[in-house]
């Protein structure tokens, strides 16, 4: 199509993807002018964020892997050793030292991040049929540098007001300070050459994928925004959780509709992650944390060392087993079948 937007540009639909991944950025990054003084993040703000996104997408992956018959049949062995080893070096890391855990568990959660971003890209260029192998370098490479040129930043300027999962979680000392700098304008320099590759593309008529471009450049711009350019934990908070958490439910509920098993409305669908991520936190706020009494009733447990070295591990194990599992089940997903069964009007 002479300059305009191919057939297949589209992940699932155009209505769903600039939904699922331009509104979430653009709300993110109207968001972080209004943090309260010191950045921090509050009760309601957590509950969005946190609550509401964070760890009710962490439970739908329960709809790809466990509740997924095709799933269950195809990777019985990985399903049942992944929590099993989770949980078991999660203790182990944990009665050695409960900082070897959250370091651990840290850069796990990094990982998972940076490869969901990848992933969206490598979904898109199944999609695509047929790319250039320049075309799917420079995609790739835009792709990581914009998450992990922010990475590098962070930790050449340890400590921060904002941390991962707990404070000092990051090994400090790991870089020169100058090396951030240099990935950042690595990144900028990348990003450059990336529009520019999409403008020209344009003016031959190759198409405008719109949905690759908006992966690229909006988690390049909230990556640096909450990581580089704020020192807010309110800023890195929405920044982070925002792109990755409702693409990602919007994407399970989608992929969904194919079983018919599978209610069709999105209310019932979200309605129970959330409950099932209350009762998680529920458990880390009584047991462990004890911050959030306002919204979590009941006596708070006191745990001796020991006793959080097998309890912390098996609350952490949901986001644990999803940060492995994530790595294999969407492997098979072909997106124009998951475009092809985005539901009509009548069923949304």
């Amino acid at each position: 199509m002479r300059r305009g937007v191919p057939r297949e540009a589209w992940l699932v639909s155009p209505r769903f993807d600039l939904l699922a991944f331009l509104a979430p950025a653009l709300l993110a990054l109207a968001l972080v002018p209004l943090a309260p003084a010191g950045g921090d993040l509050p009760l309601p703000g957590w509950v969005i964020a946190v609550l509401l996104v964070d760890v009710a997408h962490v439970w739908a992956t329960l709809h790809r892997s466990y509740l997924d018959l095709d799933m269950r049949a195809r990777r019985t062995r990985a399903l049942v050793i992944a929590p099993i080893a989770a949980y078991a070096i999660g203790v182990a890391l944990h009665l050695r030292s409960p900082a070897w855990f959250w370091t651990a568990l840290a850069y796990l959660a990094v990982w998972h991040f940076v490869r969901q971003q990848y992933g969206w890209i490598a979904l898109l260029h199944r999609n695509e049929g047929v790319v250039k192998r320049f075309d799917r370098r420079l995609d790739v490479a835009a792709i990581y540098l914009a998450t992990l040129a922010p990475l590098v930043w962070w930790h050449a300027h340890l400590p921060r007001r904002f941390d991962w999962f707990v404070s000092g979680d990051f090994l400090a000392q790991l870089i020169p300070e100058a090396s951030g700098a240099a990935a950042i304008a690595l990144s900028c320099a990348v990003l450059a050459l990336f529009v520019g590759r999409q403008i020209q593309r344009w003016w031959r008529g190759e198409g405008v994928w719109i949905t690759k471009i908006v992966v690229v450049v909006t988690t390049a711009a909230c990556w640096y925004v909450g990581i580089v350019l704020t020192d807010s934990d309110w800023a890195f908070t929405f920044t982070n959780v925002l792109i990755h958490g409702v693409p990602y439910l919007g994407f399970v509920w989608i992929y969904k509709q194919r079983s018919q098993d599978t209610p069709r409305g999105w209310v019932p669908y979200y309605l129970v992650l959330v409950a099932l991520a209350f009762m998680e936190e529920w458990g880390w706020d009584r047991l462990v944390w004890h911050d959030h009494g306002a919204i979590f009733p009941g006596a708070e447990w006191g745990s001796s060392a020991d006793d959080l070295a097998w309890l912390v591990p098996l609350l952490a194990l949901p986001q644990a087993t999803h940060y492995l599992l994530d790595a294999f089940i969407w492997r098979r997903v072909d997106a124009r079948d998951v475009r092809r069964s985005t539901p009509g009007p009548a069923s949304r």
